[in-house]
């Protein structure tokens, strides 16, 4: 479900009641955590770039909602973490809104903000 929303507030407003506050958590996360990014709509989601280079983004899915890690060594050190996620190529999907581990969702977003590395 690509949205048309031009900044993060529009996109949050839009979503569906039971996933608006999981997003807004994500999003107070990565605007905690990602010190020095900049947070665009891009793709028709919110992402966080460094550099203008994307690194982070989240998304609500029409089955799921999704965390984007763009960074392979971020996934790569936490490959053991996400193990047993629900993982495409670079996005960790979450069917529902109880199932995101904030936890791990703060730690990719620290080793995020560590420093710039290859995108994916």
């Amino acid at each position: 479900m690509r949205s048309e929303a031009t900044d993060v507030d529009g996109y949050l407003s839009e979503q569906p009641e039971d996933r608006r506050q999981p997003l807004t958590r994500l999003r107070d996360l990565c605007r905690t955590e990602l010190t020095g990014h900049t947070e665009v709509m891009a793709y028709g989601m919110p992402v966080y770039t460094r550099d203008g280079e994307p690194e982070i983004a989240f998304a609500s899915q029409k089955h799921y909602m999704s965390l984007y890690v763009m960074r392979d060594d971020v996934r790569e050190a936490f490959a053991e973490r996400l193990a047993g996620q629900n993982m495409g190529k670079g996005c960790l999907r979450f069917r529902k809104p109880d199932t995101i581990d904030f936890d791990l969702v703060r730690d990719l977003l620290r080793a995020t903000a560590k420093g710039p590395g290859r995108i994916c």
